[in-house]
């Protein structure tokens, strides 16, 4: 049975002898998507009047017995009913069937039981949407998996595709048990995986699909690369030679994805795959609406490349021509419409993001031969076109067209199915949801109201009337819908019945009267009235929030989050941490309340809790920056046993001072450009020894500052300690005489490194800071760099207080510009017979000049200062000194 099991998973036909001829034929038809024979098959009744597979909708029947067809056949069952949802609500054409046809019979009409089945398919408190087609087939499907032995092999990735099914029912993500997860992985060195390439990049894929559902995007990259390797596909992202306009004369480079795949046995390139006829014939595939602009062409047009060309380049794709590629098999093809996924950063309107991910999709639909595959490529490229002014019409119009097409039957259910798994395609009320979001882009708000209402979205549907400033309609509406006054239409029937009872007609609607709560609640906050009497809006916010969380009997995280993130606006944080800690117990994916809780165990200062949360955090976001930072400066907060209020300064232990340095360099991956960062991550660094990474921090926090804030943008101790390091002289000498650094923290393995941070960052930028001129020259003093040395301390006096205009007419400065004076005689003493020999080794006598000469510069500095300061300061008992430190200099030529 497990040779069936793969073929069923793989949608292929199973070998010769593979079970009985009975198993054979259901798995027919199964891969021929003739889900009724299968439903209505007696089989499928003995499974589907199981009591414990009916529970909790309204069906009563004879049979006491368990399940007794085999686990072969329950499967079958399972994947008719999986794949008869995805049917009506994903793929089309419309079913032939309805539940009520391979049920018991029953009093229940179909409304009834999807009714019944719809608060069932709540998970972690997230309920399903309410207008999904025919929801007791995903409900029977679920409880017919979880039930399949633990002996089938391929029962984790039909949960992991189940699940991925019901994650597009709800609103927000809900993860899938670790068990089940570490199984599907697991599946990666079964022996029949191992020894098909094909699907080995099946499973991969489709795990990548699952962590980007969830939002773990460097995870689903991970996952989308396994699968590209495991297929054998080989990619490219390069540049070619060609024209985007109509009217564009001479040529320049245009991105351009070369791909090709690998041959399969009994595969050559012009052959047509299993799911279609003939290749090219489009007949029965989604129409791609032209562009029609008068100045883009439909398609960037790429010279042919010429044989010296693609002898001369190294790539392992130079053989392909970018005008000319051939066809890919269809799984490469969804693996390069999950790699153009992995293109979308946090800034997708970014233009360099759309040009990365255009070539991945005109790639994909310059060779449709599958349907699901071809729809999925035109709805990312429609995505990709919505925010640009030459293609957002042809942008609407391909989306919308793609919506009209999925009820008809232009193609068979079978190749709109099989490759579903590998998609990232969305339901029919994701679709239509974002063409409204489309039409508010461009500014249809009316348009995209008459979507939302439809679709029963009342959340969308309130933003727009908030946009066409009708809020009192919109709070009329919600308040309508929680008093029964508007009735949602898949309940109209069976509230309706007289037979049911109050309690039943609560347990259908509690979800998502739980839901209309927090609406409520978020339009107090939000309206006009808020800004009149914000205490008030915020208490009544509240009652709404606390009304949402006893309606949904404990369930509803948004409820929690809702009222965790009031206590917050308050400062009330002893408050919001238990709610937040609710809404997480109940879905732990919620990175903000993650944070949010974090930051208020900040606020009262309890250091291990934060940690933990900030912890949570990152693992959930990874690439928030913020979060990171955070997580850091709580390392640095926590005691050497406790998090008790403590001195930071001598409590904190290297090994938190090093795990709040590693925080900070992940955080920074994702902040390059935040200078309060690098200032941290510099900090911290020198703490722990990492001098190098110090110098490196720097350098972006001048780069960031130096035109903004240059006295921000250098911090001195950190740059004297950067130079003490070098300074310390701290090397060994190798057997053949040479300087061997230690490391690239001290002495010369630092030096090159600190050389560069002053040469090509500070001094170009930052010239009037007397500081770091002294800094410099120390530097120089240990290089024996006598002249240099020399130059930067004058540099240095030029920059400090004798440079400002009041040393002239306040006695404490003048008093300060004296010993500076002093300061620099002395230094000047010291360098000036040695920077004179150096340069008459090096200049054959030209020290001997007078602007060479030390002494002179020294008179020259004395007497200046002297005549500023005459009139003033004359009469000071100060002012002796610097007379005798002229005359000194004068006596010692």
């Amino acid at each position: 049975m497990d040779d069936t099991e793969w073929s069923i998973a793989k949608g292929s036909a199973p070998s010769a002898g593979a079970g009985s001829s009975r198993i054979q034929e259901l798995v027919n038809q199964i891969i021929e998507a003739d889900f009724k024979a299968i439903l209505l098959s007696p089989e499928a009744k003995a499974i589907l009047s199981t009591p414990t597979i009916l529970q909790g909708l309204d069906i009563t029947t004879s049979s006491k017995n368990s399940i007794e067809e085999s686990s072969v056949v329950q499967l079958i069952v399972a994947v008719a009913l999986l794949h008869s949802f995805v049917q009506v609500n994903w793929t089309g054409p419309d079913l032939t069937f309805a539940p009520l046809d391979i049920l018991p019979k029953t009093t229940s009409t179909n409304e009834e039981i999807n009714a019944s089945a719809l608060p069932l398919l709540a998970l972690q408190g997230e309920p399903a949407y309410h207008l999904a087609a025919q929801p007791v087939l995903l409900l029977l499907a679920r409880r017919l998996i979880l039930v399949l032995p633990s002996s089938s092999s391929t029962v984790p990735l039909w949960l992991l595709r189940l699940h991925l099914v019901h994650l597009s029912l709800l609103d927000e993500p809900v993860p899938i048990s670790p068990e089940s997860f570490s199984a599907v992985q697991s599946l990666l060195s079964h022996p029949v995986v191992s020894a098909d390439q094909d699907l080995a990049a099946t499973i991969q894929l489709e795990v990548g699909l699952y962590h980007h559902a969830l939002g773990q995007d460097k995870q689903a990259n991970q996952a989308f690369l396994s699968a590209a390797k495991e297929s054998g596909l080989e990619f490219e992202l390069t540049g070619a030679l060609g024209k985007k306009t109509k009217f564009q004369i001479s040529l320049h480079s245009q991105l351009v994805l070369l791909a090709e795949s690998r041959r399969r046995d009994g595969e050559d390139d012009t052959s047509p795959t299993e799911d279609r006829g003939k290749e090219g014939d489009a007949s029965n595939l989604p129409e791609s609406i032209a562009l029609n602009d008068d100045t883009l062409l439909e398609e960037t047009e790429f010279t042919k490349m010429t044989s010296s060309e693609a002898s001369a380049s190294s790539s392992k794709l130079s053989h392909i021509d970018p005008s000319n590629q051939p066809p890919l098999h269809p799984l490469d093809q969804s693996l390069l419409l999950s790699l153009c996924l992995s293109q979308h950063n946090n800034s997708p309107s970014s233009g360099l993001t759309a040009s990365q991910m255009m070539p991945f999709l005109v790639r994909v639909i310059s060779h449709p031969r599958n349907w699901s595959i071809h729809t999925t490529g035109l709805l990312l490229r429609s995505r990709l076109e919505g925010a640009r002014s030459r293609t957002v019409e042809r942008s609407t119009l391909q989306l919308s067209a793609l919506i009209e097409q999925m009820p008809t039957s232009d193609s068979s259910a079978k190749e709109r199915l099989r490759y579903f798994h590998q998609l990232p395609l969305p339901s029919k009320w994701d679709m239509e949801r974002e063409l409204a979001k489309r039409y508010l882009t461009i500014g249809v708000t009316r348009s995209a109201l008459e979507i939302f209402d439809r679709l029963e979205m009342w959340e969308d549907s309130v933003m727009c009337l908030q946009r066409m400033d009708r809020e009192v309609e919109a709070i009329a509406i919600v308040k309508d819908l929680l008093e029964g006054k508007k009735v949602e239409s898949d309940v109209v029937a069976t509230l309706g019945k007289e037979n049911l009872t109050e309690k039943r007609r609560s347990k259908l609607t509690s979800g998502r009267e739980a839901k209309l709560w927090c609406l409520l609640g978020d339009l107090a906050l939000n309206s006009e009235d808020a800004t009149k009497d914000p205490v008030g809006s915020r208490k009544l916010a509240v009652e709404h929030y606390e009304k949402a969380w006893k309606v949904s009997e404990s369930t509803s995280s948004r409820a929690m989050r809702s009222l965790g993130s009031i206590y917050v606006g308050g400062r009330d944080y002893e408050k919001a941490i238990p709610c937040l800690q609710s809404a997480l117990q109940i879905n732990p994916l919620y990175a903000r309340s993650w944070f949010t809780l974090g930051v208020c165990f900040v606020k009262l200062e309890r250091w291990i809790e934060a940690k933990d949360a900030f912890r949570r955090q990152v693992g959930v976001e990874e690439d928030d920056a913020e979060g990171w930072n955070n997580l850091a400066a709580v390392y640095l907060r926590l005691g050497e046993e406790n998090g008790d209020k403590a001195d930071v300064t001598t409590s904190v232990t290297y090994e938190n001072k090093h795990l709040a340095w590693r925080a900070l360099r992940q955080g920074l991956r994702y902040a390059y450009g935040n200078w309060r960062m690098w200032q941290n991550y510099m900090i911290v660094s020198i703490d722990v020894g990492e001098l190098s990474e110090a110098a490196r921090a720097m350098t972006r926090v001048v780069e960031e500052l130096s035109n903004k804030d240059p006295i921000l943008a250098v911090d001195p101790d950190v740059l004297d300690k950067l130079v003490d390091s070098v300074t310390r002289d701290d090397f060994s000498i190798s057997k053949e005489g040479q300087v061997v650094p230690k490391t690239s923290n001290e002495g010369f393995g630092l030096l090159p490194i600190v050389e560069r941070l002053f040469d090509a960052t500070i001094l170009p930028r930052i010239s009037d800071s007397s500081r770091i001129w002294r800094c410099h020259a120390r530097l120089l003093r240990w290089k024996e760099d006598w002249s240099g040395a020399l130059e930067d301390y004058l540099r240095a006096y030029r920059c400090s207080i004798v440079s400002d205009e009041s040393v002239e007419r306040d006695l404490a400065k003048w008093k300060e510009a004296v010993r500076e004076i002093e300061d620099l005689v002395a230094v000047m003493g010291q360098l000036g017979p040695k920077a004179k020999l150096q340069q008459e080794q090096e200049d054959s006598g030209e020290g001997k000049k007078k602007k060479g000469d030390w002494k002179f510069q020294a008179r020259g500095v004395v007497r200046t200062f002297m005549g500023r300061t005459k009139e003033s300061f004359e009469d000071e008992k100060d002012w002796e000194r610097l007379q005798d430190l002229l005359d000194e200099l004068k006596r010692s030529d």
